[in-house]
């Protein structure tokens, strides 16, 4: 487990799977949490039993579709239904909201107070579309009082993308030039500085992670990027 290094208060748990020490087989091997990639149900299932061991309660769980929905998770959810969204926010406590990536980009939020987390599945089509500024807005806490969390995914020099998304994010904000460096006809994209920049952007000042790279480090991580059928990780916040 990757436990992240950032400023959150003391009632806030978080923590980020990897690869390692569960029981599913290859090319699943071997902590994957994913039911939707063809692994064996009974070794994804043990693999999440042994995650919950490491929570406060069982998770919420999402079935991911790259939009740029969110659901609030309050008293009135049933947190074994599975909803088709992209980010998940809640007010309660000790109840662990998850996201699944693998490449992805999973962001992690809360409030500076503790009294709000989110997170968030972040893929490019996902940014593009808002996400994060969708989150950002179930929070009742300003911008400048949430801080973030970027956990593992494809690095910057690995995330080769084409002319459509460059376009995609650069007719937006001029400012996202800046994380797409030309390679041939294509370019190389700044995952986890695109997404920087948009919580800059909306006045989130405090972020912090984006320290590993899910393509480059196969003994740590899944990437679909490289190797196409493989697991997923999660990563989960929670207030205690």
């Amino acid at each position: 487990m990757i436990t992240p290094t950032w400023t959150a208060p003391d009632t806030i748990g978080a923590l980020s799977t990897t690869r390692e020490n569960g029981v599913s087989k290859a090319p699943f091997n071997s902590f994957n949490v994913g039911f939707h990639v063809g692994d064996d149900e009974q070794a994804v299932q043990a693999n999440r039993t042994a995650l919950t061991r490491q929570l406060p309660s069982p998770a919420v769980w999402l079935n991911q579709v790259h939009s740029a929905d969110v659901v609030v998770v309050d008293e009135r959810v049933d947190i074994h239904s599975v909803s088709s969204a992209d980010a998940l926010y809640t007010r309660l406590k000790q109840q662990p909201l998850a996201i699944m990536t693998a490449d992805c980009l999973p962001v992690l939020l809360c409030s500076t107070s503790g009294d709000e987390v989110a997170a968030v599945h972040g893929g490019w089509r996902g940014l593009a579309k808002g996400i994060l500024a969708n989150t950002l807005s179930k929070f009742k806490a300003e911008p400048a009082d949430i801080i973030a969390w970027f956990g593992p995914a494809i690095g910057a020099l690995q995330f080769e993308v084409g002319q459509d998304v460059k376009d995609c994010f650069c007719d937006q904000n001029q400012i996202h030039q800046h994380a797409f460096t030309a390679q041939g006809e294509k370019y190389l994209a700044d995952i986890y500085l695109l997404a920087k920049q948009q919580l800059s952007q909306l006045g989130v000042v405090g972020i912090y992670g984006a320290e590993y790279c899910t393509y480059s480090q196969p003994s740590l991580f899944f990437s679909y990027r490289r190797d196409g059928q493989t697991g997923r990780m999660a990563s989960l916040i929670w207030r205690k």
